[in-house]
């Protein structure tokens, strides 16, 4: 496990269950304020958040940390295919190095997409005192079908569309980025995934935050996380917004945010 050296808009790398993962910090660190470490989408990584941390960590007050996981963005690559149980595996093994390497104290975990879930994976699996909340941004608990019909529309457009130059520009293994999400999804095992189970085990708050236009998920995964955690649930159902809150409707997700994380990290003191 490598350190990571925090100062003010700091950009580095660590190491985690054997890989290297270029990361990025923004604000006071894990010894002078509270942290909220953001895990990205399944085809994100620290560029694609954009302006978003720094952003974050002057609404919040806090000290945000962004990585790329392993076949993302500058973080070295990942063996194809990838498992089916690939998120429960970066929360049972990379995560847990994630957050020691930056020395993490007390925070919360803010997750986009396939990071929300594996948000609420860790939230359930590991008994982690130090993390305060959740914030789950367009999660996913199960498969829809809706949501496989547009993966597999972004599959067609990575084969003979423009979407593999695109992203090619943020990945430096592009073809381990998308294939080892996409292929996962498109699976026909895929199909039976759920992690449902682990939000019955939280022990945490959470907010999430849904488009209400997602093209990726419904409601359903907002209604079923509400129907499961056995602790407080708050619900931000955002107009004119598909699956990215945080770009399409920036600042009713970082004032959310912000009120969640000052409300649940004062609670917790």
């Amino acid at each position: 496990m490598k350190a990571f050296s925090w100062t003010e808009d700091a950009h580095g790398a660590i190491v985690a269950d054997g890989k290297r993962l270029e990361a990025a910090a923004f604000g006071p660190p894990p010894d002078a304020a509270p942290t909220l470490v953001l895990l990205h989408e399944g085809l994100g990584c620290v560029a694609l958040w954009r302006d978003f941390p720094q952003r974050l960590a002057e609404a919040a007050g806090c000290g945000v940390f962004v990585y790329s996981r392993a076949g993302y963005g500058r973080s070295d690559s990942v063996a194809l295919p990838r498992p089916l149980d690939y998120m429960t595996r970066e929360a049972r093994l990379s995560l847990p190095a994630v957050l020691g390497a930056i020395g993490f104290e007390r925070g919360v975990l803010v997750g986009h997409s396939d990071g929300a879930s594996i948000a609420a994976i860790y939230a359930g699996l590991v008994d982690d005192g130090r993390v305060k909340g959740l914030v789950l941004m367009a999660p996913h608990l199960f498969t829809e079908e809706p949501g496989l019909v547009s993966i597999a529309e972004a599959k067609r457009a990575y084969e003979t569309g423009d979407l593999k130059p695109k992203i090619a520009k943020y990945h430096a293994h592009v073809d381990a980025a998308f294939l080892g999400w996409n292929s996962a999804w498109l699976d026909p095992g895929f199909k039976a995934w759920n992690i449902e189970g682990f939000v019955e085990r939280w022990r945490l708050p959470a907010l999430v935050i849904q488009g209400e236009d997602d093209q990726y998920g419904t409601l359903a995964q907002v209604r079923a996380i509400e129907a499961r955690a056995p602790t407080r649930v708050e619900s931000l159902i955002l107009q004119d917004c598909r699956h990215s809150p945080q770009a399409e409707q920036p600042e009713a997700t970082l004032d959310a945010i912000a009120a969640f994380c000052r409300k649940t990290l004062e609670n917790s003191e």
